[in-house]
């Protein structure tokens, strides 16, 4: 049996993507949970250039980066397609994953951050989000009617931006503004084939308002 090993933070969007990759193939994994003010030495050996979460290690070996985790973990383990099987829809997904994977770091900005800072990450939140609505119009999701690869890197934007929303008691989504992305975040929360590999609302919820607070009584 192959021995899988996920360092990670269970509240970590990056994190979860893997989680939701390997739940999906049906790999049984060991998550070992890191503490980035003191990171563990296996961490900071098996990830020595970014020093960062996730890393998955699969027999020994370790694979950093949560979009390559993805492929990696598609291209390795039996059981249902992650990426999709045609070649341009293949070219699609990766696109619109890069996408979010460079613009959703915005949603976390948007509520740590102060001041000036705090304002930009929220024009380059809506900016994303303008674009997404757009996209999404008439589609079920990003590539065909399948739920997949981008779907799952696009978690942030899905789940942890409400969460964040509600921690924070600011709203900045609506449907009147963005109403495809929230047909479609609407239908990612609410599908039954997706419950079973979302972490719990109830302690993401908890957790970042204690971060928010925390930040709040820092300043």
């Amino acid at each position: 049996m192959a021995d899988v090993k996920l360092l990670g933070l269970w509240y970590s969007p990056y994190s979860h993507r893997v989680e939701w990759a390997l739940k999906i193939k049906g790999v049984k994994y060991e998550f070992i949970e890191e503490d980035l003010q003191n990171k563990s030495p296996l961490l900071l050996e098996s990830n020595p250039i970014y020093k960062k979460i996730p890393v998955l290690i699969h027999n020994g070996k370790p694979i950093c980066e949560s979009m390559v985790i993805l492929e990696y973990i598609d291209e390795t383990f039996e059981g249902p397609s992650i990426l999709p099987k045609d070649p341009y829809d293949r070219a699609i997904a990766r696109f619109w994953a890069k996408f979010f994977d460079e613009k959703g770091s915005s949603v976390g900005r948007s509520f740590f951050l102060k001041g000036e800072e705090q304002e930009k990450a929220k024009e380059e939140l809506y900016e994303m989000l303008k674009v997404v609505d757009t996209e999404l119009k008439d589609k079920k999701y990003f590539v065909g009617d399948k739920f997949g690869f981008v779907d799952i890197v696009a978690n942030v934007a899905a789940l942890w931006l409400g969460v964040l929303e509600e921690a924070s008691g600011v709203v900045l989504v609506t449907n009147e503004i963005y109403p495809n992305f929230c047909a479609w975040r609407d239908k990612y929360i609410n599908c039954s084939e997706n419950k079973e590999y979302l972490p719990s609302r109830n302690e993401l919820l908890a957790k970042f308002k204690a971060r928010i607070l925390a930040a709040s009584v820092a300043e």
